[in-house]
Order: C-alpha cells, then structure tokens, then sequence
C-alpha cells in the first residue's frame, strides 16, 4: 500500500515547444537587434523628397571672372550753369522759353525793382553835389593863389623901395646929414619887410600843401562815388538776366508778374558741348568705387567707353551716386534724360571657379548650397565660401569643384532639410 509520502514525489513531465515566457524574451531580442541596426547601419539624415524638373540645376565652371556690376545711368549735360538773380525784382518780361538754344549774353528776361531806381536818382545827386564842392573849392583856391601872388609883389616892391632908403640914409649918415635914428629906422623898416616877405611865403607853402591835400581828397570822394555810380547802374543791368554761356535752357522757374530774391535759383543752362552719365549705386559697393575706375556702355551692338569722373559720398536711401564721362566717341543723338545700362569694372579680371547667380544666395547668404550626387538621384547640403559677385556668377572660394553640379534655385520650400531626394513629376 502507497504512503501519501510516495504520492508527493511522483514527477511531473517537462512541457515541449514554445512556451509563453518565451515570447517575451523573443520580442526583446527583435527590438534590440532592429535598434542597433537603426543605430548603425542605416541614415538618420533629413530627406525631402522633390520634383527635379521644378529646379534649377547648373554646373559649376572655371573661367575668367570679370569683377563688375550693371548699373542704371541717366544722360546729363556735362555741366549745368544755374541762374540766380544777381538783383531782386518783379519779373516783366520772358523773353526765351525753357528748351531753347541760347549763346552767352543773350537776355532771357527781364526784371524791375523801383527802388533800384531811386538809389541812382541818389547817387547821382550826391555824385554833383560832390563835384559842385569840388569846384568851388578849386575856384576858392586860384582866387588865393592870384591874392597871394599879388601880395607877393606888393612885399617885393615895399622891399626894394626900403631897400633904397636905407641905401641912400647910409650915405647921408656918414656925412651927418640925417640923423642917427633917422638911419636905424630905416634900418629897422627894412628888416621888417624882408621879415613879412618871409612869413609871408612861409604862410604860401602851408597853405599851398593844405589846399592840394585837401582837393585830392575831394577827388578821391568823386572818384568813389563815381564808381559806386557805375555800381548801381551795373545793378540795373543785372535785371536783364543774360546767358552766361552757349546751351540750352533746361530749366526756367518764374512766371509773368513772380517776385524774385535776391540770389534765388531761377533756372539753369545746360552745357551740351559733351555729357556725362548718372548712375545710383547700392551703398554696398561705396568702399570699391572710385574715380577713374572704368566702365562701358552698350547701344545697339556698340560698346563706349566710360570713366568714373567724380563719387558723391553722401548715401541716400541706399545708393550713393557718381558721375562717367566718356573716353573717347559718344552715341549718335544722345540726349538728356536718356537711361542706359552701364558695366562698371570694378577690379581686375582672375580665373576662378564660378556658380551662376540664384535664389538660393537668399536662403543660405552664400554660406551653403545643395550639391547633386553623381548619380543626380538626389542632392545633399555642402557648406561653401563666395566672394565677388557680378550681375552673372558668383566667385567660389572653396567648397565645391570644377564639372560639379549644384541647385540654384530657391531654397524656401526646403525647410532645413540636409538631402532632397528628387521623384518624378506627375
């Protein structure tokens, strides 16, 4: 008979197959095999998938890069005289209209200023009474010298007649027919003639040097005012305004009856012995232009030759401006106001590697772009360094090789994707 201690010890079969705690460790051996596969052995790059036919794809060259940039510039005279009233006054008369050929001192209006007038009227009056004094003076004076003259002459005779007195009182003297005193009186009438003669003409050089002074002086006066004369006549002049030099009235300013300052602005004359071009330029470039740097301008199949003349430094709205000039021939009929497109060198041309000018500069600043794989089945992104620029290339400094091909198109559906895998358009 079994004991229930025998019962207890009977063994229990071992389970065959797959059992559910297996499971578990089978699930956990996929997941860590799939993540070191991940981890390893495949790409974690950013995709985005694109149509190539929608992009613009060049190829970078190396060629001779030409340093310029193209630049819009305005036709102008090669110089322009303004008119500015030399004499305010109430316009009268227009005698040349705005466009028309003028040569130097032709009248093209006409003012008046009343007040003008009466400043002559002025003038001229203390002008006469200037020149009545003079006169009377210069009168006054010959009437002196003639009185002077003729008291000279009364002194002399007085003199001589003295003179004789003495003379013959010298003789009587010494045989005591006169007297003693009679002798020294006559003497002493002498001495004082001779005395009164000499002050006398003491008295003529004085005056003589005062009165010439003061004539002089009084011609100088004239003189002055005689020229301050010419002066304002000169201004009445000057409201006839007259071209100072042969051209073209460009410009005209007041109308019948406008009151004109002194010194305004009332048009201008524009010198068309030669022209000069106007471009803007953007504030960019301000460092790199400068005068005689070279340029050239294209019309109809003809290229001129153009060199920087003067660089304005003031900057405005972005651009700053300079004056060309031409070097040598001019276009047939150019005319003022004409816009024409101008290559402005602005070094030396080099060989270098070159990508054409694109929309993605926008997105990348030139500091990237999007480099085809040789299979040309995709494109990944390459940092990349640009330098100069003309209005066609961009140069490359380093990054990308000759034959190489890149997407120059716009960047901004992209997003920051690192590779764009290209699929056929639908």
């Amino acid at each position: 008979m079994d004991t229930p201690i025998e019962k207890m010890d009977k063994a229990i079969p071992k389970k065959k197959g797959l059992q559910k705690k297996h499971i578990g460790y089978i699930i956990f051996g996929i997941v860590v095999i799939v993540l070191f596969y991940m981890a390893f052995f495949t790409d974690r790059t950013s995709t985005y998938k694109v149509e190539k036919d929608k992009l613009i794809i060049e190829t970078i060259i190396e060629d001779q890069f030409n340093d310029y940039i193209t630049v819009p510039g305005t036709v102008e005279p090669i110089s322009i005289i303004l008119l500015d009233a030399q004499e305010g006054g109430r316009v009268e008369e227009i005698l040349i209209e705005e466009g028309s050929m003028v040569r130097k001192g032709d009248i093209i209006l006409r003012l008046s200023n009343p007040d003008l007038y009466l400043n002559i009227l002025d003038s001229e009056a203390q002008l006469a009474e200037k020149e009545n004094f003079l006169r009377n003076t210069q009168v006054t004076m010959e009437q002196e010298r003639i009185s002077i003259k003729r008291e000279l002459i009364t002194l002399r005779y007085d003199i001589e007649r003295k003179e004789r007195v003495y003379q013959q009182n010298s003789v009587l003297i010494k045989d005591n027919l006169i007297s003693k005193e009679e002798f020294i009186r006559s003497k002493e009438d002498l001495d004082m003639a001779r005395s009164s003669r000499d002050l006398f003409i003491e008295r003529q050089k004085q005056d003589s040097i005062f009165r010439s002074v003061q004539v002089e002086t009084l011609k100088a006066n004239l003189e002055n005012m005689k020229r301050n004369l010419g002066l304002v006549r000169q201004r009445v002049e000057n409201l006839n305004v007259r071209a100072t030099v042969d051209g073209q009235l460009g410009l005209l300013v007041p109308e019948i009856g406008q009151s004109i300052s002194r010194g305004a602005n009332m048009g201008q004359i524009n010198v068309l012995t030669s022209y000069k071009v106007t471009a803007q330029i953007d504030e960019h470039y301000i460092d790199r232009v400068r005068t005689q740097l070279t340029a050239t301008l294209d019309r109809q199949g003809t290229e001129f030759n153009l060199v920087v003349k003067r660089v304005y430094p003031e900057v405005r709205n972005g651009t700053f401006e300079i004056d060309m000039v031409f070097r040598d021939s001019m276009p047939d009929n150019i005319r003022t106001g004409q816009t024409y497109y101008t290559s402005l060198q602005l070094g030396q041309p080099k060989v270098s590697l070159m990508v054409p000018i694109g929309g993605f500069f926008q997105e990348t600043g030139g500091q990237w772009i999007y480099v085809l794989d040789p299979t040309e089945s995709y494109a990944t992104k390459r940092n990349i360094s640009i330098g100069r620029k003309n209005p066609k290339y961009y140069e490359v400094l380093t990054g990308l090789q000759t034959g190489e091909k890149v997407i120059v198109s716009g960047y901004e559906t992209f997003g920051k994707n690192e590779k764009l895998i290209f699929k056929k358009s639908k």
